[in-house]
């Protein structure tokens, strides 16, 4: 039995996290989180099973602490968002930036086997190219996405110099079960779906052509469990997706059928920067982790939307 730290694990990713470890594969888990942006409700199931520590990523003593006796680490803490980046880039900049840096720090002092640190598909940004490659060059676009890039450095740093064996995800538009519809940062999904069941009018940025690989929660979950012990994965990146492209317009379609709804759709001015498409390529992920996407994203919204009527 392993000892597992999730950093941010009060959060949608993370509590998925601990219910894995926990649940499926009866690790010992210790969680490290703030609770700025987790929720403590997401830890309720396991509350007794779990090593809570309550701290920030920004403290180097308490990220010590919290690393000693741990044997894996699953880096999910951050400031999620571009848009709450763009707002706040200092902020952001501090939590996603100097706390992976502690947590690399800490990590490589208490002799952890492994780190997998959560990325995210923003690192592409504006770059050309379809379907996104690990090997293409990155070009974010937003504070958030920087921080994310840095991450990977920072990641790979480790690897090479210290010898502390990294493993980064890039996730690519995670939805499912439990992800807050209500926070000004919700995921499009998650909001669409409560709205629809609740017959509220629903607004689109643009005209609802852009398209992304919506990745449902299980995947990311599965992506995880791969890096923890995959050979020859150490300081490398990879996508986490599930290699297709739907657009917002095919997720409303989907979503109105599932819901039984019409839906009061109403289309606006695009988001500055938000870019057309988005598609993983999961040659690397499929050929060194043996990740495979479990649920496809047509499954997952049937998923998201039977748990979102039984428990919104």
């Amino acid at each position: 039995m392993a000892l597992f730290i999730v950093t941010g694990g009060g959060g949608f990713i993370g509590s998925h996290l601990v219910e894995e470890l926990l649940n499926k594969r009866g690790e010992q888990v210790r969680v490290l989180d703030n609770f700025s942006t987790g929720k403590r409700g997401n830890l309720a199931p396991f509350a007794d099973r779990i090593e809570l520590v309550e701290g920030d990523l920004r403290s180097q003593h308490t990220v010590r602490q919290a690393m000693r006796g741990v044997d894996y680490v699953l880096h999910q803490g951050a400031l999620p968002s571009v848009p709450r980046s763009i707002e706040d880039p200092i902020t952001t900049n501090e939590v996603n930036i100097g706390g992976t840096l502690n947590v690399l720090d800490a990590a490589r002092e208490a002799g952890v086997k492994r780190v997998v640190f959560a990325s995210s598909s923003s690192v592409y940004g504006s770059g050309e190219g379809m379907p996104k490659r690990e090997d293409m060059l990155p070009r974010p676009i937003s504070p958030y996405a920087v921080t994310k890039l840095t991450g990977e450095s920072y990641c790979r740093v480790f690897s090479e110099t210290y010898g502390l064996e990294t493993v980064a995800l890039r996730y690519f538009n995670v939805f499912g079960p439990g992800m807050d519809p209500t926070s000004a940062y919700s995921a499009f999904i998650a909001i669409f779906i409560v709205g629809m069941l609740q017959g509220r009018p629903l607004k689109v940025n643009g005209d609802g052509t852009i398209s992304r690989d919506f990745t449902y929660i299980t995947n990311i979950v599965h992506a995880n469990m791969c890096a923890v012990g995959a050979r020859d994965a150490a300081g490398r990146v990879f996508n986490v997706g599930c290699g297709d492209s739907l657009s917002l317009n095919d997720i409303i379609a989907r979503l109105k059928q599932l819901t039984a709804t019409n839906g009061d759709i109403q289309y606006g001015p695009a988001k500055a920067g938000d870019l057309p498409r988005s598609e993983a390529d999961l040659t690397a992920a499929r050929e060194v982790l043996g990740y495979e996407p479990l649920v496809l994203a047509a499954e997952g919204l049937e998923c998201a939307v039977s748990w979102y009527r039984d428990n919104a």
